[in-house]
């Protein structure tokens, strides 16, 4: 029986997705991050945490073990886990989606910002595979899209625009959603 509720938050980088999913941690809810699990296996891999990096990385592992391996990254984590809702930080195709629909119920948030709006965010954010000039954020742009990124934001379940809302607004309407889902 799939009891677990897998609400997975999609959107292009720097739209939201990760303030949403830290805001609600202290609502109790557990968290999975896709990008820490292509960030882990870099670190296997002694691969420094470079956006060069990390987005080759992403790809081979797509082109090797096909457009849901990053999903399969985070299967252990998910069947371990005994929360009932889970946060899926970072869902990037319709591969992965149907991956984590092996593991419970799949909701898709899609979370909407504009271009200047994620540049800003992620050249704050300081991550070390953020993107600080506008050609690196539209190589970073062109590559998710290249992974199909359109496609689970074109099919969400709900979307929300992440565009002149403050963080703790933006948090809160992602309650708000995700509490309905569950009742």
């Amino acid at each position: 029986m799939l009891s677990k509720l897998l609400v997975c938050l999609t959107g292009m980088p720097g739209a939201g997705k990760s303030t949403i999913a830290e805001g609600l941690k202290s609502k109790g809810y557990e968290i999975v991050n896709l990008g820490n699990a292509v960030r882990n296996e870099a670190k296997k891999r002694n691969l420094e945490a470079s956006r060069e990096n990390l987005g080759k990385l992403m790809l081979e592992l797509r082109e090797k073990n096909g457009s849901g391996a990053i999903a399969e990254l985070v299967k252990s984590e998910i069947e371990s886990s005994s929360a009932n809702v889970l946060l899926i930080d970072g869902v990037r195709s319709n591969d992965e989606i149907q991956v984590l629909k092996k593991f419970g119920n799949v909701k898709l948030l899609a979370i909407h910002a504009s271009t200047d709006t994620r540049f800003s965010f992620l050249q704050k954010r300081g991550r070390s595979d953020d993107p600080q000039t506008k050609e690196h954020f539209d190589e970073r742009d062109n590559r998710e899209l290249g992974v199909g990124i359109s496609n689970s934001i074109a099919l969400s379940d709900y979307a929300i625009s992440n565009i002149g809302l403050t963080k703790d607004e933006l948090i809160t309407k992602s309650y708000e959603i995700i509490q309905r889902w569950i009742e």
